[in-house]
């Protein structure tokens, strides 16, 4: 496997993540891909023929091999490396699904026009594809150390082995080749692998934060905006409708709108008649 061309699609990957995100992108380059590289796989090699049993059964030692070490770890780690790895291109991908967006908006718009402030930060679709990748590096990282634990018996490699299975002619002892050392590559993968979930738990952790302190800002920003206009409103000398009014203050005042319609209509001619029929003397009664 081509590590480097790896390495260079991973590069990428860097200038969008936080800070823990390349804390995440060091520890798996440094302690799981440089050792798997330069000493896990020269220390496994060629595991079947350090496969040794007491016994010259034909296809004893080799069924007895696949009994006990149904997938082996190097290969284990190599689809864990490929696998945890490649959420982080999703980040990649909607970046430059975003960069070929922004490119056909200004060549339909001119050159000045923005669709993004910018392309890698990580608002909207972006925040989630990221998130996302999170949860699915962690997943991967879970199940895959489920697997290790569940075929080798919580990570431990013995000695010896006693093989019970046919076509073997009754129980052979089989010994493993550089148990020690194989053993001590397991747990430092094994913790490796465990100090990767521990990372991308604390930046999902830092990215929900982030986030929801960024809402609160929000709600509170436009909290104090309203507020603020409130105030002016109240300070305008001409915004007097919650002012407390006398009631001689009242009379000096013009009639509003409201108060048109609300008074009573009396026209001037009905009250003239009034006033005749008060002042008319009683000419019903006989002299």
């Amino acid at each position: 496997m081509d590590w480097k061309t790896f390495q260079a699609l991973l590069s990428g990957v860097n200038k969008y993540s936080t800070a823990f995100g390349r804390v995440w992108l060091s520890v798996v380059f440094v302690f799981r891909v440089m050792v798997y590289v330069v000493a896990a796989e020269r220390v496994w090699g060629d595991e079947q023929k350090d496969f040794d049993c007491n016994t010259k059964q034909p296809g004893c030692a080799n069924v007895c091999y696949d009994h006990f070490f149904p997938i082996s770890h190097i290969r284990l780690w190599a689809l864990q490396l490929i696998f945890v790895t490649c959420p982080s291109f999703m980040v990649v991908m909607h970046v430059a699904y975003r960069d070929d967006r922004e490119r056909k908006y200004k060549a339909k718009h001119g050159d000045d026009s923005k669709l993004y402030k910018n392309t890698g930060k990580k608002h909207g679709g972006l925040w989630w594809t990221y998130l996302i990748s999170l949860f699915v590096k962690t997943g991967i990282e879970v199940a895959f150390l489920y697997i290790l634990h569940h075929i080798y018996d919580s990570f431990y490699l013995p000695r010896l082995v006693k093989c019970e299975v046919s076509p073997c002619p009754n129980q052979v002892d089989c010994y493993i080749g550089h148990p020690t050392e194989k053993k001590v590559f397991t747990y430092f993968m094994v913790g490796a692998s465990a100090l990767c979930i521990v990372l991308n738990i604390c930046e999902t952790i830092y990215l929900i934060s982030k986030r929801v302190v960024r809402c609160a800002n929000k709600v509170k920003r436009r909290n104090r905006t309203m507020a603020v206009h409130h105030d002016n409103c109240s300070d305008d000398p001409f915004n007097n409708c919650d002012l407390p009014v006398e009631r001689s203050d009242l009379k000096d005042m013009p009639p509003s709108f409201r108060s048109a319609f609300k008074a009573p209509y009396r026209p001037s001619a009905l009250r003239l008649e009034e006033k005749i029929r008060a002042s008319a003397p009683d000419l019903s009664t006989s002299s």
